[in-house]
């Protein structure tokens, strides 16, 4: 499955400028109230997330949407019958609905609010074991970001794949132009080892090679660690600095003229080139390449719940894993959507709806 390659070097579109701007953004370009003052119609304390920077794109526009509550006739937010739902209803009132929960009795209002913090995935999974979230998202799994934690202290976390990223390696403009374009996986790997240190080693321009890691703890970086340096706890002795969210790490990229860093494929655009990427003799091009599961940097991206599933929280994943989700949510932010059968697999993972 490859993704159209226009679509991941297009400028901003509407959607993908609304997970940019977040629910309060949002608020303003759909029409919905904000998350201050809300509703005491709505039933009780809004749906809660926080965790992974990758994921964020993801659950911060559904829950930018879900807020506005779009009508059924606005076809490009909501417009149930291209999707196959049969229905009247408000975006927001036809997924609580599934699960009991009311309309709110005013327009554009939903049944229940929702707040999709951004941070990364360890303090995102932490919030969610303490109880201070209903949703931790995360970039890897939880398995691997605690470790040291037994099967049955990890028992509790309850998995959600909702799509697939790719991990591209971006540089610096300067570096692209002078014509590090493509590089091994070794390259990489001798980089953020420290085993490299210039870029004149690799085929590049005289400068000291700055790289650019995630906050230890961030799903982003576990990932990189265990798919490059083949272990989730493997030493990375070349990091310069480390910065907690996709967003910082795009925006040291953009503002030096030595760095390369592993991102989200979501942030990537013409202010940070992706390089091509050799990996055991196989090319693999950017963006041709990147948007298949045969790209072995490629991961599962999760919203975890706590032992067990609310109807609440499954009436917001379940939006999701649905065609609506995976087209508005995760085709529109440049992830891989999941194939039919792991889409079937997540979903029985959900509470059977009550309506």
């Amino acid at each position: 499955m490859t993704q159209d390659p226009q679509r991941l070097s297009d400028s901003i579109s509407r959607r993908k400028f609304i997970a940019a701007a977040g629910v309060a953004g949002a608020g303003a370009v759909a029409g919905c109230s904000s998350s201050e003052g809300q509703s005491a119609t709505t039933e009780g304390k809004p749906l809660t997330a926080d965790g992974s920077s990758t994921v964020y794109p993801i659950t911060s526009q559904a829950g930018s949407l879900w807020n506005g509550n779009a009508p059924a006739s606005d076809e490009e937010y909501w417009g149930p019958g291209q999707y196959g739902i049969d229905t009247d209803k408000n975006m927001a009132d036809y997924w609580a609905g599934l699960y009991g929960f009311e309309p709110s009795g005013e327009e554009g209002t939903p049944p229940f609010y929702t707040s999709i913090g951004l941070n990364h995935t360890g303090v995102g999974l932490e919030k969610l074991e303490k109880g201070q979230v209903d949703i931790g998202d995360a970039s890897a799994p939880v398995s691997a970001e605690f470790p040291d934690r037994s099967e049955a202290e990890l028992s509790e976390f309850t998995d959600h794949v909702v799509a697939v990223d790719a991990q591209p390696i971006i540089v610096s403009q300067e570096i692209y132009d002078a014509g590090v374009t493509q590089l091994t996986l070794s390259d990489i790997q001798d980089i953020y080892r420290g085993n490299v240190e210039n870029w004149s080693e690799l085929g590049g321009p005289d400068k000291e090679i700055q790289a650019i890691g995630r906050a230890e703890g961030s799903g982003t970086d576990t990932s990189f660690r265990a798919n490059v340096l083949g272990d989730p706890d493997a030493s990375m002795g070349g990091v310069d600095s480390r910065n907690g969210q996709n967003q910082q790490v795009k925006t040291v990229v953009q503002e030096t003229d030595n760095a390369v860093a592993y991102i989200a494929l979501a942030f990537v655009d013409d202010s940070t080139p992706a390089i091509d990427l050799e990996i055991e003799g196989e090319l693999f091009e950017y963006p041709d390449d990147f948007g298949s599961l045969d790209y072995p940097l490629s991961r599962a991206l999760h919203t975890y719940t706590w032992d067990g599933t609310s109807k609440k929280e499954a009436a917001f994943i379940r939006m999701i894993l649905h065609e609506y989700g995976q087209t508005m949510f995760v085709e529109s932010n440049d992830y891989l959507p999941l194939t039919e059968e792991r889409r079937k697999e997540e979903l029985g993972k959900l509470p059977e709806p009550t309506n």
